[in-house]
């Protein structure tokens, strides 16, 4: 009998921009429709990683549904995408005491974070209740950073260097907090279900948008071989101008960098040139590595399309045109990754993903 592959997601972080990995997803899901297979997604990834808005996608297709049917992820495709083109609308709206604040009190939103953070989290409680990432449908890994012990935070339900289990946390919260962008949110109070204690996390992104690498080590972490790993990396766009001129900057200052009216300009910068590093290094990396397959589909933004949190009906279509050409020009590789995905597919009873993770129950 062939021997399974294993099979990894990693999503970048990018806000709205998710909806453009998330397309991505969608077309793939199609593509193994074609193929005659219709199984959720998650039964195809051995590990599902993601920062930011690609940790809430990777929550949302792993997480089991509240009172739903057993193995039943918590969203489908169809629901997220749903989210990001209505619902986000929602979150990236000004309350009116924010918006009474910014014109009396913080014009430029320089003292205090952009969003309220209330309405995410009613979207997060409904969505995924009190389902903790233990009971994640495949194996995942969402990122966030810890402000007060001042370190990288890995929410996974897989084992530790030691072989004892990580740290369990609320999937509402490990959402909240791995989208709990500097400047845009407050800092997400979180309880860990381990150590009975709180901690407070902030977004992933801001020393991990493109999470491959890290997705790579905890499968080798997991004792995956590297010639049996798939490494499927999906990014949120690259913006493709001069985002900020020089005669601008130069007379910015600590404010002027963080100013939110920018988009947070340090932010921005640092999340979009890590997601480029990462995926430089991976590229690298891989090509080096006996028998790792590496695949990577971003493409670049539309000018003006950059924003983390540009939720307007006119940015949601221009993002859908980005989706559609990075889906258009990558049909041969979409379909390469359809054809892996539908191989490895056992022909009967259980998948290995899913009998292992039972198994460690």
């Amino acid at each position: 009998m062939k021997k399974k592959k294993r099979v990894i997601l990693s999503i970048d972080g990018g806000g709205v921009r998710g909806l453009i990995p998330l397309r991505i997803l969608e077309s793939l899901e199609s593509r193994l429709a074609h193929r005659g297979v219709n199984l959720p997604i998650h039964k195809h990834f051995d590990l599902m990683c993601g920062t930011s808005t690609g940790g809430l996608i990777i929550a949302g297709l792993t997480a089991p549904k509240p009172d739903g049917a057993k193995g039943e992820a918590a969203a489908t495709i169809k629901e997220l995408r749903d989210f990001y083109e209505l619902e986000a609308r929602e979150i990236f709206t000004h309350s009116l005491g924010k918006r009474l604040a910014r014109a009396f009190i913080n014009p430029f939103n320089l003292f205090d974070e952009s969003y309220d953070a209330r309405p995410l989290e009613r979207l997060l409680k409904d969505r995924f209740g009190w389902t903790s990432i233990a009971s994640a449908l495949t194996r995942i890994v969402l990122t966030a950073y810890d402000i007060e012990n001042r370190q990288a935070v890995f929410m996974t339900n897989g084992l530790e260097h030691d072989g004892s289990r990580p740290n369990d946390y609320y999937f509402w919260q490990a959402v909240r907090a791995t989208t709990a962008a500097p400047s845009y949110f407050e800092p997400a109070r979180m309880d860990n279900l381990t150590s009975g204690k709180q901690e407070a996390l902030i977004d992933g992104g801001v020393f991990m948008n493109d999470p491959t690498i890290s997705a790579y080590l905890e499968a080798r972490k997991l004792g995956y071989a590297p010639k049996d790993i798939i490494l499927v990396s999906l990014g949120t766009g690259q913006a493709q101008q001069q985002a900020y001129r020089y005669e601008d900057a130069i007379g910015w200052g600590a404010l002027g960098w963080m100013q939110p009216s920018k988009g947070v300009p340090i932010l921005s910068i640092f999340q979009d040139g890590q997601s480029q590093t990462a995926s430089y290094q991976a590229n690298e990396l891989f090509s080096e590595l006996n028998g790792v397959t590496y695949f990577r589909l971003n493409g670049l933004l539309d000018p003006g399309t950059e924003a983390f949190d540009n939720a307007r009906p006119g940015n949601i279509i221009a993002l859908n045109g980005v989706a559609d050409r990075i889906i258009r020009d990558e049909t041969v590789v979409l379909d390469e990754i359809a054809d892996i995905l539908r191989d490895n597919v056992p022909v009967n009873g259980p998948s290995i993903v899913n009998a292992s993770l039972e198994n460690a129950a």
